[in-house]
């Protein structure tokens, strides 16, 4: 196994034409289609990256920006943002692309974690990245803040570290009614 491998060796890219088949009751393209397309795309350039199977961990900020049409191009591009230990952040990007007047539009970006795993189930080390310009330091940095906001977020609200009292005061102004018993 390499020690280190650049993003470029394992960055990947797909497009697809968009079919009726793919669309949801409004006639748009159905944001699940579009979310198994990113996993697939993650897992491939994961497992590029690391030589082995790759599972999904978790999938960090999804945000549909706009609808993708029927009949519409879509192309989705991954690549290694982050390597720890053993798991690997795969930035997502997607994008459509109208035929007719060849209108290009940002529709997602996201971040997946994958894990490797070896024949048994058991997480794998992964290889380093090789850091070249200044976007993958800040690709980096990113996943770097990322992880630490999600580790605080799931040790925050966990049963036995939440404090009813620091949250009732912001509910106040939502579009929720308490009945605590």
């Amino acid at each position: 196994m390499q020690k280190f491998k650049s993003a470029k060796h394992s960055q990947l890219s797909i497009t697809q034409l968009m079919l009726p088949s793919h669309s949801n009751f409004g006639g748009k393209v159905h944001g699940g289609h579009i979310l198994n397309l990113m996993d697939q795309i993650a897992f491939a350039c994961a497992s590029k990256h690391s030589n082995s199977y790759c599972v999904t961990a978790s999938v960090n900020k999804v945000d549909f920006l706009g609808p993708i049409e029927v009949g519409e191009l879509v192309t989705l591009k991954a690549s290694i943002n982050y390597t720890g230990r053993t798991s690997m952040v795969v930035g997502v990007r997607v994008e459509s692309e109208n035929i007719r007047t060849g209108k290009k539009l940002h529709c997602n970006s996201s971040y997946f974690t994958m894990v490797a795993k070896d024949a048994d189930g058991n997480n794998l080390p992964v290889p380093g990245l090789i850091i070249e310009d200044e976007q993958g330091v800040r690709r980096f940095a990113r996943s770097l803040v990322r992880k630490k906001q999600a580790m605080s977020r799931s040790t925050k609200f966990d049963e036995t570290q939440f404090k009813l009292q620091d949250y009732l005061k912001k509910l106040d102004q939502e579009n929720v009614k308490l009945k605590l018993k």
